[in-house]
């Protein structure tokens, strides 16, 4: 057989007219030429148009540009849910940076690494984190580096100036007719996300224009959401760039409804006055509004509609906000997929089943996103397929274009997470026989608390620093708040006599308030013949101890 040219392979190329690299920044374009005078924002007394949201962005853009901040550059962003960090979603990649939104939780050690690993030529700072990020910056010697600070008039609580640049006077500075820089390539960055994972030193996402732009898609899509939703903001906008929905709002020419802090009373205010339609969160979001009195919750009689991550939410939970009338639908994702990469997608007839049965059937990992490839079961040595027999347990793996580019200045880490041709979630799961995913347990020793990952080495490494500790080890202790947190079992020295108040203590000076053990329990930790600590033993013991809690 001889090789011929097709006719399709001839005069059908790739031109200016039928092919554009995809960007979500096309996104804030088309909804402001579209609903100008539209509501986009909405934060305490503050109404901002699509029109001026996307003129504020250009802005941004434009006087980042001036600033010398060009593309491949980044812009380290260490903001609440407010209009800044929205308008930062477009501004930053639309001069060709890359966005890297900082855990606002991280303590000034863990902000100062990113800054130096991400190489941030810019940091745009909330006066709320003004003594962490002056910490920060001086442990990372990063003079050169210019600072804006964003003075939200909501936030009336101590903080000083730590730059030279204020952001509304930065913003005066720029160009309103600027026009946002597409990536000549969609495989482009267009944002850095830091994650733990299970080493102390956390490791860089990093995201491509073609992904944000299908993930914001397929949050749409996969959920079912209608235009112009009501969107709250109890998700943070640092996570994963809060699942892609800064994005996909613009895309669904929807309404932000800002919050600064997540309390159950502030959102059912919110929800009501605003007549929010949508929400994401981890368990304990979902839990907190869950257990509120019932009279916070009077006068909504609309529809409320909520994605639930992070760790496999509990029962409890899904029958919970099912009881309050609220819809819940359980998503799966890592950082390393742009949030959310599957769903539980419902079926009709779920509906009909008994309480306890829909809970169950709901609260799976369900199957694969729109715009996502492939997620799978598979045994992590042979790479074959699980049976679908809801007993067999293989590692979660994702395929498509909802996976990272890879992991920053970490060639290593990034080949060996796509070995075999598949993204490597760690997660333990078995399939189902309808062909849903539903996690049994998670390897590799993250505890996921509130929707963080928590690295049980980083806190192992702290208990370590304390001269009395001989041995540590750390797991995850169920929690019904937290959904998970670190309880720490520490074996002293001979002779040494610490309390667990002092070793929390110590511990807070290394770490994070998130991070640090809600429990500490002493004693000879269970070791193999070679010395290795036996965490299984340990987690067992950890489940017990939360049962006669």
């Amino acid at each position: 057989m001889t090789d011929r040219m097709s006719p399709y392979d001839t005069g059908l190329d790739k031109n200016p007219a039928n092919y554009v690299p995809l960007t979500p920044l096309t996104f804030i374009e088309r909804s402001a030429y579209i609903y100008p005078d539209r509501i986009a924002v909405i934060h305490g007394q503050r109404r901002l148009t699509w029109r001026e949201v996307f003129e504020r962005s250009r802005r941004l853009a434009s006087a980042l540009k001036q600033l010398g901040v060009g593309k491949n550059d980044t812009v380290a962003v260490v903001l609440n849910n407010t209009p800044e960090m929205f308008e930062c979603h477009f501004g930053v990649p639309g001069c060709g940076a890359v966005l890297n939104t900082v855990n606002t939780r991280l303590d000034a050690e863990g902000v100062a690494f990113i800054l130096n690993h991400g190489e941030a030529k810019v940091l745009i700072t909330d006066r709320e984190y003004s003594r962490m990020v002056k910490t920060a910056i001086e442990l990372a010697g990063r003079k050169d580096m210019i600072v804006v600070d964003v003075d939200d008039p909501e936030y009336t609580g101590p903080g000083e100036r730590v730059g030279a640049l204020e952001y509304e006077a930065l913003l005066a500075g720029g160009n309103p007719e600027f026009v946002l820089e597409q990536p000549s390539d969609e495989w482009d960055a267009i944002s850095l996300n830091y994650t733990s994972g299970t080493t102390g030193n956390p490791k860089g996402v990093v995201y491509h224009h073609r992904g944000a732009y299908l993930n914001s898609m397929s949050n749409i899509v996969s959920w079912g959401m209608p235009p112009h939703a009501v969107y709250l903001w109890t998700l943070p906008m640092f996570h994963c760039n809060g699942w892609c929905f800064a994005w996909t709002l613009a895309a669904n020419a929807g309404v932000n409804v800002c919050l600064r802090r997540v309390d159950p009373r502030l959102i059912f205010e919110a929800i009501r006055e605003h007549k929010v339609t949508h929400y994401c969160g981890a368990p304990i979001v979902h839990s907190m509004l869950a257990n509120a009195p019932a009279a916070w919750r009077e006068g909504i009689n609309h529809k409320v509609s909520g994605l639930v991550a992070a760790a496999p939410p509990p029962a409890a939970v899904i029958e919970g906000m099912a009881k309050i009338g609220f819809d819940i639908t359980h998503v799966y994702g890592l950082t390393e997929t742009y949030g959310p990469a599957a769903v539980c997608a419902k079926h009709e007839d779920w509906a009909d089943l008994p309480l306890a049965e829909q809970v169950v059937r709901n609260g799976r990992q369900g199957v694969r996103y729109h715009a996502q490839e492939g997620i799978t079961v598979l045994d992590p040595e042979t790479m074959e397929p699980v049976p679908w027999d809801n007993e067999t347990m293989g590692e979660i793996m994702f395929r498509g274009n909802l996976v990272m580019k890879g992991y920053l200045k970490n060639p290593k880490a990034t080949e060996e997470s796509f070995r075999g041709g598949w993204y490597h979630t760690g997660d333990l799961a078995v399939m189902q026989a309808d062909g849903y995913v539903k996690i049994k347990d998670r390897s590799k020793d993250v505890i996921i608390s509130g929707g963080e990952n928590i690295s049980s080495i980083e806190v192992e490494d702290a208990l370590y620093r304390h001269p009395a500790v001989m041995a540590a080890a750390v797991v995850a202790l169920p929690d019904e708040k937290w959904g998970e947190v670190p309880c720490a079992f520490v074996e002293l020295k001979d002779g040494a006599e610490v309390s667990e108040d002092d070793m929390r203590t110590h511990c807070r000076e290394h770490l994070a308030g998130f991070k640090v053990p809600k429990k500490v329990i002493f004693g000879a930790l269970p070791k193999t013949s070679t010395g290795k600590i036996q965490k299984f033993v340990l987690r067992e013991q950890a489940r017990s101890t939360a049962a006669f809690e």
